[in-house]
Parts: C-alpha cells; structure tokens; sequence
C-alpha cells in the first residue's frame, strides 16, 4: 500500500472517529444529576405507594417547579422535551392518574426496565431521592393528555 493510500485512510479514520465522539458528547451527560429538593416534606428511604406530592400538597407548586427541573435534567433525553416522546421511549404524558398511574411509575423508578438483558431505563431510584422522583410526577401529572 502506498504511503498515498495510507494516509488517506487514516485521515478517513481520524474523521470519522471525530463524528462518532462528537455525536456522543453531542448526546450530553447520561449521568443522572442530584436535585435539590429543599422545601419539599422529606419522605424517608421506604418507598411509599402513592405520590405524596399529589394536587392536594401544599406545596404543589414548589412540586411541580422542582419536578420539572428534574425531568429535564433526568428523563427528557430519553422521554422527551416537555414529556413529549419522540417515540421510542414512552410519553409520559399517557400516565394513568391517581394510584394507578403512580403505582407503575413507582414499579419503573425502582425497577428500572430491561429486556434481553439490555437495560432500557436504569433503576433511577438507585441515583435520584424519592422526593426528587415523586416531584417529577408530580410534573408529569400537569402534562397529562388523554388525546
């Protein structure tokens, strides 16, 4: 092989490895991020069964603030800006609501989901605070639709 012919195709490898890793840094950090739940009744480490944070909290609002935060921070890569699934992962908007819905989101927060042996969600429960996730549920319930 020509030193001609080499270099060009280590000038093709250098390019398409730049692309890989741009599109992989393009993706951002996949680490979950630690949210700040200060304000919201602390819940302990037993999960409870139904969300604390529900319409008749107090403080909804603060809730539903921090939830937001945390979903974009957390889940919008995934399950969409604004919880609006670009479709491979489920719209949340589509929760059932009231304990229906809170039981499954409970069931794949601590769950995580995987199939074939290949983890579709990781066990967030394992990374974000019960507050921080049962405020995102919080969120997700003011972006409910049913259409």
């Amino acid at each position: 092989m020509s030193i001609h012919k080499k270099a060009l195709g280590l000038t093709a490898v250098g390019f398409l490895t730049a692309a890989i890793a741009g599109q992989v840094i393009a993706h951002g950090d996949v680490t979950p991020q630690s949210i700040d739940v200060e304000g919201l009744q602390p819940l302990g480490e037993e999960w409870l069964d139904e969300n604390p944070y529900n319409a008749e909290y107090e403080k909804r609002d603060l809730a539903v603030k921090i939830g937001e935060s945390a979903y974009t921070q957390n889940c919008a890569r995934c399950h969409g800006l604004d919880a609006i699934s670009g479709g491979i992962a489920p719209d949340l908007r589509y929760l059932e609501a009231g304990i229906e819905g809170d039981e499954w989101f409970k069931y794949r927060v601590v769950n995580g989901a995987v199939r074939d042996g290949r983890v579709y969600m990781p066990k967030m429960a394992e990374h974000l605070s019960q507050e921080a996730l049962w405020a995102i549920r919080a969120w997700l319930e003011t972006r409910a639709t049913d259409e």
